[in-house]
C-alpha cells in the first residue's frame, strides 16, 4: 500500500490509499478519485515530505502504533459489552430458542444475548431473524 497526498483544483487537501502507483494513475485517469471536501475529480499529488526511519525506530513505532491499535479494540469491545449488559437481557444457552419466540411475536420484543453454535446461529439467519457475534472481553483483562 501506498499513501499520496493530494490536491484537488480547489486547494483541499487530503490523503489517499493506493495498492500501487499504477493503481493511483489508473484511478485518476478513470476520474474514480474524488475531493471529499467538494466532490471534484481533477485531483493530483501535493508535494509530500519524504518520511525517512531508521529500522530500529521504525519497528518500535509499529510496535508502539499496533499496541495501542489494540488496546483501542480492546476498549471498544469492553464499552459494547457493557452496552449489551446494561441494556439486553441474557437468556444464556436458550437464545436460539428465545430469538424464535420474539421473531414470531410468542415473546415481547427486546434485546437478548446469550450463547449459540455456529449452526444454530445459521438456522436463526435461514429463518431471517438478525443476530449478531461479538467477543466477548473480559472487562477486567
Amino acid at each position: 500500500m501506498i499513501v499520496y497526498s493530494l490536491q484537488c483544483t480547489g486547494g483541499h487537501q487530503f490523503d489517499g490509499w493506493f495498492r500501487d502507483s499504477a493503481t493511483y494513475d489508473a484511478q485518476t485517469a478513470a476520474h474514480e478519485v474524488s475531493c471529499p471536501v467538494c466532490g471534484s475529480l481533477d485531483v493530483s499529488k501535493a508535494l509530500m515530505a519524504p518520511a525517512v526511519r531508521s529500522s530500529k525506530k521504525r519497528e518500535a513505532t509499529q510496535a508502539t502504533e499496533a499496541e495501542q491499535a489494540q488496546a483501542a479494540v480492546m476498549q471498544a469491545l469492553k464499552t459494547i459489552r457493557r452496552e449489551v449488559e446494561d441494556n439486553c437481557d441474557y437468556v444464556g444457552s436458550q437464545f436460539a430458542e428465545e430469538a424464535r419466540r420474539i421473531h414470531y411475536g410468542e415473546a415481547d420484543k427486546r434485546g437478548i444475548y446469550g450463547e449459540a453454535s455456529a449452526d444454530q446461529a445459521a438456522e436463526l439467519a435461514d429463518e431471517g431473524i438478525e443476530v449478531g457475534q461479538i467477543p466477548w472481553v473480559q472487562l477486567d483483562n
